[in-house]
């Protein structure tokens, strides 16, 4: 499915957590600005960042596993770019940019579908 940017969005996050299935983290935040994205940390303090609550397997207090691999990187988009959506989870769209074929995040009030 195709989308285009209808407002400009630069990521804040520079260096972007990524975490393999079955990784131990940390979850530091469970208040953001979008719902079921929690602020977690790798357990070796490496990295932090957002991850969605669907692949986030809470074992204790706040410590959890995560089901798939990820990345939370987020793409720098331009206004009139398109995209190409590979899924969307809690208001964001993981997806493809089709002119220079980057992957990563982001949030879909920025885009309209075409």
């Amino acid at each position: 499915m195709k989308y285009m940017v209808i407002e400009k969005y630069e990521t804040e996050f520079i260096n972007p957590i990524i975490v393999k299935k079955n990784e131990n983290i940390i979850i530091e935040n469970e208040k953001g600005s979008y719902e079921n994205w929690f602020f977690c940390r790798k357990c070796d303090g490496s990295n932090s960042g957002w991850i969605p609550g669907e692949i986030i397997i809470k074992i204790e207090d706040n410590y959890g596993i995560i089901s798939e691999d990820y990345s939370a990187k987020e793409l720098n988009v331009e206004k009139g770019l398109i995209i190409r959506k590979i899924k969307e989870i809690n208001g964001w769209i993981w997806c493809e940019c089709e002119n220079t074929k980057e992957i990563g995040w982001v949030p879909v009030k920025n885009v309209k579908m075409l």
